[in-house]
């Protein structure tokens, strides 16, 4: 019983002391180093640390500010330009696809042409699956090849005017691969322009993008004559297609051959802490279909004339091959806000915490050789040991417990 008594004393000596000391105050000791190398390392640490915040977060992350990334945006894109093509004369209806479009727009760029293709019979191409044949019996009526270009007959033909023979097909007649006609490219489309109409709108803030519109006929002769140029004139919305393509570090001549889609990417940086209208757009562009791909890469589509021939509908089917743009619009607004001001702030003020972490494992690493820094660092309080012997031990022998006090510790001759 009397064990247990001096147990319980223990216990709430114990708990009392711990909970009194929860309510006290702590504070770091400080202490001076003199040391120059370790506080060489300590200032420059410090300024590496101060020199992030304030030039890389404060001024060009702007992290005192709140912020929107998803602007409300749209798109308005217009072709323009005049072409001679053989005795012929193409206007933006001929060549533009479609002539006023929203954020994809595309230009007819080189053509093959099939004429007075009709409802009929004829030779199925010799390259399809099992399309040669020297007998009837080789083609299977009805069957239907999904890389060919209509249903078989079951009767085995000459193709057009050669000797071998392929099966007969129910299909617009002739086949495009056997009477296609390739049209030389329309090279004067490098110098169209497309004009590029973009308003955006941030809800967060209520603040579009802002134009001068004090005098609208000098603004119409402004945007009927200028060019875009990324120096001169970096607000300008008429792009040439050679300048998109040059930029986008594409051959010109190539495109005519095979198509591609560029995109063109709009990016809006808008600083609202001063005045919206000098938020302006700024421009990029890039091929976005794989060039090494040749089986995917380029661009084409095609499309048909239909009228009657002699009372037979007829067609004329053209296979395009030209320049798709892809209108891509990023935005990004900011405005002071003390929320996020007063967070930067704070974690800056921490983070120059982390200099003396550094320093001080420098110093117990690799300078406190005889753990002279480590002994005026650390210091050990003895009034926890006393707090513990109670707990465990209530010994009525103070030389038997077993952390010893200062009062209870054996003594030395020199003490």
């Amino acid at each position: 019983m009397c064990e247990g008594s001096r147990f319980v004393t223990g216990l709430r000596d114990f708990v009392k002391e711990y909970f009194l000391s929860f309510w006290d105050y702590e504070t770091p000791k400080v202490m001076v180093v003199k040391n120059r190398t370790l506080g060489v390392i300590y200032r420059s640490v410090q300024f590496l640390v101060i020199t992030y915040f304030i030039w890389y977060v404060f001024i060009s992350q702007k992290a005192y500010q709140e912020s929107e990334t998803r602007p409300e945006s749209s798109v308005y894109t217009l072709m323009k330009g005049t072409a001679v093509h053989g005795d012929d004369i193409l206007d933006t209806v001929e060549y533009a696809r479609p002539s006023e479009g929203g954020d994809v727009i595309s230009t007819i760029l080189r053509r093959e042409v099939t004429y007075d293709q009709s409802q009929g019979t004829c030779a199925e191409h010799f390259n399809v699956a099992n399309a040669n044949c020297t007998k009837d019996s080789d083609c299977v009526q009805g069957e239907v090849d999904f890389d060919g270009h209509g249903r078989r007959t079951g009767r085995c033909v000459q193709y057009y005017n050669h000797t071998f023979k392929t099966c007969e097909i129910q299909s617009w007649c002739p086949i495009e691969e056997y009477a296609v006609v390739r049209e030389p490219a329309l090279e004067e489309a490098i110098n169209f322009t497309v004009f590029i109409r973009n308003s955006i709108h941030f809800p967060k803030f209520k603040v579009g993008n802002i134009k001068d519109a004090s005098n609208k006929r000098d603004m119409q002769k402004y945007l009927n004559k200028c060019q875009y140029h990324e120096e001169k004139e970096p607000y300008c919305p008429n792009f040439r297609l050679g300048y998109i393509a040059h930029k986008a570090r594409e051959n010109f001549t190539e495109l005519c051959r095979t198509g591609g889609v560029i995109g063109v990417f709009i990016n809006w940086q808008c600083n609202l802490d001063i005045d919206p209208s000098n938020c302006k757009p700024t421009y990029a562009f890039r091929r976005l279909d794989l060039r090494k791909d040749q089986a995917n890469s380029g661009y084409y589509y095609r499309f048909a004339k239909y009228y009657r021939k002699d009372g037979v509908e007829s067609r004329t089917l053209i296979k395009a091959y030209g320049i798709r743009l892809d209108v891509i619009v990023h935005g990004h607004a900011g405005k002071f806000s003390p929320i996020p001001t007063i967070i930067s702030t704070v974690t800056a003020m921490t983070s120059v915490g982390i200099c003396t972490i550094i320093c001080d494992w420098i110093m117990l690493t690799f300078i406190d050789k005889n753990e002279v820094y480590s002994d005026r660092k650390f210091d050990e309080v003895s009034k926890w040991h006393r707090v513990f012997n109670m707990f465990l031990f209530q010994s009525p022998h103070p030389q038997k417990l077993l952390f010893p006090t200062e009062d209870t510790a054996p003594k030395t001759p020199h003490q």
